[in-house]
């Protein structure tokens, strides 16, 4: 296997929304805002070449949204799916599969191009993959949600008929998938959440999606304040991040601006940020 970290761009979001509860004289420590209180975000796609599958997780915003809705977001860098493909030399129609972690608009954006003649799947040659759970999580969303839920980035995915489901059943926090790789599946941040683990150089890589967003959310209470269940997230990521520290894992960083991956330790505080890296290092 070779793992490619594909950067689709920076956003930025309120630094008090992405930390929940958190005083902002702690989460500022190791992500700073503007005058307006945002932070910088990255948007970090993986890229798996696996025999002859070439597999990408998560897609980016996307770039068929308008204006005002990108004015919210505040969109900055040089970086795109299709230029840092390219940059590996590939290109959209290679991609085999496309793995959804879930549906909000920064993850599945850019999985849905618009046309002349309406939206369709933006990797013509992929499946598509999610579960039953989160597709009906999302396309019949809760009031919290349905601002990020957005029926152009998910409905043409089924209709195309390029739609696949992985097994997740409730209660099950690690599932198997027909890629030939596992997934933690976590339902705080939103319903069925999926985070693959990858057997790489004789590592594990967790890819950690809205999980773990940055280095800055490795403590347990810094919750997301956009998590659905927030009590359920701080049962996952002790779970989780105990296991990965104890196993050695790296985690992929989605949203870290400025670190691809992280290892950590185990304090008397619980898991902490040892080491962060590439992913090629």
């Amino acid at each position: 296997m070779k793992l490619h970290a594909i950067n689709t761009g920076f956003f930025k979001l309120d630094g008090g929304a992405m930390f929940g509860v958190v005083p902002k004289q702690l989460w500022q420590r190791t992500n700073p805002a503007d005058e307006n209180n945002l932070c910088t975000w990255a948007m970090r796609s993986l890229l798996m070449e696996e025999g002859d599958r070439l597999i990408l997780v998560d897609t980016g915003i996307g770039n068929k949204q308008d204006d005002k809705f990108f004015s919210h977001y505040h969109l900055h860098g040089t970086d795109s799916l299709d230029a840092n493909l390219k940059g590996l030399g590939f290109q959209r129609s290679d991609i085999t599969d496309v793995f959804l972690t879930h549906m909000h608009f920064d993850h599945v954006g850019g999985a849905v191009e618009r046309t002349d003649k309406g939206f369709r799947p933006a990797f013509s040659e992929a499946t598509y993959w999610t579960n039953e759970r989160h597709w009906h999580w999302a396309t019949q969303p809760n009031v919290r949600e349905k601002a990020s839920f957005l029926a152009e980035n998910i409905l043409p995915l089924q209709e195309s008929g390029q739609l696949a489901f992985i097994d997740a059943p409730e209660g099950q926090q690690r599932v198997r998938t027909p890629l030939g790789f596992d997934t933690f599946i976590a339902n705080g941040h939103t319903d069925a959440q999926m985070c693959p683990i990858l057997e790489y150089r004789g590592e594990k890589v967790v890819f950690m999606a809205d999980l773990l967003p940055s280095v800055g959310h490795i403590p347990l209470p810094y919750v997301m304040g956009y998590d659905t269940r927030p009590l359920l997230t701080l049962g996952e990521k002790k779970a989780i991040l105990t296991e990965a520290a104890q196993e050695g894992y790296r985690l992929f960083l989605e949203h870290d601006a400025v670190n691809e991956t992280c290892t950590l330790e185990m304090t008397e505080k619980g898991p902490r940020l040892a080491h962060t890296r590439p992913l090629h290092d």
